[in-house]
């Protein structure tokens, strides 16, 4: 099984899924631990934050001591086509888990389970209202057949600017958890269909769609086009609720964490080397940089002034 995202929504969602003892999870997320992220993700502490650990790391960690019987698998990368590509017999997941906060992701997601007939899970939480849904491929509609397109910027609420509020969070996952088991435990009878609507502060809940099917315009799910998988993966983007930008390494080649270490010495400040991410401090902004190049650079929102940075101080 594999779980995207290790934020609120999965690492509450990882939470539970361990403790029922389900077989393996793969679990993925770019980010690391800030002390931000504690009032709702349930999964770390402070001093996972105070390390800068990333999250992956941190949730397989915490995870094995609460069911050791459970094979994690944590992979401190950002989700891409080729992150799919990357694991081992992939197509032959059983569930495919959403935990992310972004809808480019949730496409990707979308469109990987269509083109391998793996079910998913969508969830999404902000502010105090959350959205869940079970795709069965073939049988129910995918994302694409009930927003075709992303929202544009600023037609709606994000974590950013409604924030999140950790019992909505348990709601949504909670309700991915429970169908998830129905999944691997073989009774996708009693699956849900349609759409789950919540709201935890005004005490609504709806569900939507019921008896629908795959929408017959939608190319996805004809085995058609999968857009996700034609993007550009490259590119820097400001995270969701953060004065932060990941950015990519324009090359392909492994970066030497202890050789930029070394070069960095006199020009940044705080500077600490693990066998994974290196993090320093320089021009007003923390840098966590990751082995395969790959960098969140915090006190900055402008992506181009994130890669001007980038290649200042990690190279082109």
């Amino acid at each position: 099984m594999l779980l995207v995202g290790l934020g609120a929504l999965g690492s509450s969602l990882a939470d539970s899924l361990t403790r029922a003892g389900v077989g393996e999870l793969i679990l993925v997320d770019r980010d690391v631990v800030e002390l931000s992220n504690l009032q709702r993700q349930v999964l770390y502490n402070e001093a996972d934050a105070q390390a800068g650990r990333p999250k992956a790391e941190a949730a397989a960690t915490h995870l094995a001591a609460v069911n050791s019987t459970v094979r994690l698998r944590p992979l401190c990368v950002d989700f891409t086509p080729k992150t799919f590509e990357a694991i081992d017999r992939a197509e032959e997941l059983d569930l495919i888990l959403d935990g992310t906060d972004n809808f480019a992701t949730r496409y990707l997601l979308n469109d990987l389970a269509l083109q391998h007939g793996i079910p998913w899970i969508y969830g999404g939480v902000v502010g105090t209202h959350g959205t869940a849904m079970v795709i069965l491929p073939g049988q129910t509609p995918c994302l694409r057949c009930l927003i075709p397109e992303p929202p544009a910027t600023g037609e709606s609420e994000t974590c950013e600017t409604a924030g999140v509020l950790l019992p909505a969070v348990q709601a949504v996952s909670s309700f991915q958890a429970g169908e998830a088991i129905k999944i691997l435990t073989g009774a996708t009878e009693s699956v849900t269909r349609g759409i789950v609507m919540l709201d935890t502060w005004d005490h609504r809940h709806s569900l939507h769609m019921q008896k629908a099917g795959p929408t017959s315009h939608c190319a996805t799910c004809r085995g058609e086009d999968f857009p996700a998988l034609r993007a550009d993966w490259s590119e820097s983007v400001s995270l969701c609720g953060r004065d932060a930008v990941q950015v990519h390494p324009r090359g392909g080649q492994e970066l030497r964490l202890a050789t930029l270490a070394d070069n960095l010495a006199g020009a940044a400040d705080h500077i600490e080397l693990s066998d994974v991410l290196l993090r320093f401090e320089v021009d007003g902004c923390r840098f966590s940089v990751f082995r395969g190049g790959r960098a969140l650079i915090f006190g900055v929102t402008d992506p181009q002034r994130a890669r001007t940075l980038y290649d200042r101080y990690v190279g082109a």
